[in-house]
């Protein structure tokens, strides 16, 4: 197979575990793809609050040039990457469960982007083994960004809310 049709295969590879992440509701695909010896793909899609990213370790054999992304063509910086799980107002879920922003369907979300809290308030609902635990606000601050969805599955670990 051609270089190119190689890396055509690869991305609609690559965007098939996208689609069969979202699919079937998982968070993480780890995947090796041999071609041949010292000739394969390593691939790992993780989705976080509703975001699909993907990483690909560069594969062994020789790469195909680089296309330059139109924002550096023109010379522009490339934005930087923010890792809401690194910022220091992060609040992340202490379990694995599924985020609920409000006590009930169709009741008022707990807190919103903008919203005052302080220290102990409710921010979500993780339900674990059917059980419904209240996500207390560690500190007090402003909701700034919230990173789940009502309904979204959250493992350990994962960003939930920025307060500042």
């Amino acid at each position: 197979m051609s270089n190119k049709n190689n890396i055509e295969a690869d991305v609609a590879f690559i965007q098939a575990l996208a689609e069969l992440l979202n699919k079937n509701e998982l968070t993480e695909l780890s995947v090796k793809r041999e071609y041949g010896e010292d000739d394969s793909l390593d691939v790992r899609v993780v989705k976080q609050a509703n975001i699909v990213t993907t990483q690909v370790a560069a594969p062994v054999m020789q790469a195909a040039p680089a296309v330059a992304a139109p924002a550096a063509a023109a010379g522009a910086p490339a934005p930087a990457v923010e890792d809401p799980a690194q910022h220091p107002g992060c609040v992340t879920s202490p379990m694995v469960g599924t985020a609920y922003v409000a006590a009930e369907p169709g009741a008022s979300p707990f807190v919103a982007v903008g919203t005052t809290v302080s220290e102990g308030q409710t921010l979500l609902i993780i339900e674990a083994m059917k059980t419904m635990n209240h996500i207390p606000a560690p500190r007090a601050g402003t909701v700034k960004r919230i990173l789940v969805a009502d309904g979204t599955a959250v493992e350990y670990g994962a960003p939930l809310m920025i307060i500042e």
